[in-house]
């Protein structure tokens, strides 16, 4: 039996209304098993980002079913949904987003702390994560002393802390050089397979496809997956 982290049915996007309206998603699908890492290519404007904002439940669908770690999510509340954010989805945007004024432990001791249920264990996790990511040396240090590598790989640390059931990765290697692009996302490849979690990473960087499991494509809001050697 399968294990899906990740369901999306028959998703559609549209805005607007009558003659006006634009569909930015055409009934798109798409499972992600536990342990696999999806990558989604297509040209700027193809609803990439529309996707991974309705895979992340920050944006609801005009049509179509989303389950995340067996759980129906469209017609959960806005408090249910956050929750479902906090607690089942981890987030690596192309900016590490990193808050300045906070070390790289502080930065993962944040995500509990932002959940409500920061205990003394979470203390241990952060360490590990980042002896994991090759980070502990760094734990004192502000993002004004990382490398642009170093500030992703925090940025993947983060996202873990909660444990999540799905990483969403949007771009993560964009302002990285090959080397340390290739490095980020072996780690994060390794890390879902390690964990037996689900991960999609939107990319433009074909250089990385060759770590991913899968490749879909999307243009004009329609998926197809295609071979991840092409």
């Amino acid at each position: 039996m399968m294990d899906y982290k990740l369901i999306l049915e028959d998703i559609s996007k549209v805005y607007g209304d009558g003659d006006t309206s634009i569909k930015v998603l055409d009934r798109v699908s798409l499972k992600v098993e536990a342990g696999e890492l999806v990558a989604v290519v297509g040209p700027s404007g193809s609803g990439k980002s529309t996707f991974l904002s309705i895979a992340g439940a920050l944006l609801s669908p005009t049509k179509g079913r989303i389950v995340i770690a067996d759980k129906e999510i469209n017609k959960l509340s806005e408090k249910k949904l956050n929750r479902v954010r906090m607690e089942s989805i981890g987030f690596v945007f192309q900016s590490a987003n990193l808050i300045p004024y906070l070390t790289v432990k502080e930065q993962l001791l944040l995500i509990p702390k932002l959940a409500g249920k920061h205990t003394k264990d979470d203390e241990e996790k952060a360490d590990d994560l980042l002896k994991r990511l090759g980070l502990y040396h760094r734990a004192d240090h502000y993002p004004e002393s990382l490398s642009g590598g170093e500030k992703q790989r925090v940025a993947i640390a983060r996202a873990w802390m909660n444990d999540p059931e799905i990483i969403l990765a949007d771009e993560p290697t964009a302002s990285l050089d090959s080397e340390r692009g290739r490095s980020v996302v072996h780690m994060l490849a390794d890390e879902v397979k390690l964990r037996s979690k689900a991960a999609i990473m939107v990319t433009h960087d074909k250089r990385m496809l060759d770590l991913c499991d899968r490749v879909v494509y999307i243009e004009d809001g329609k998926l197809t997956e295609i071979s991840n050697q092409e």
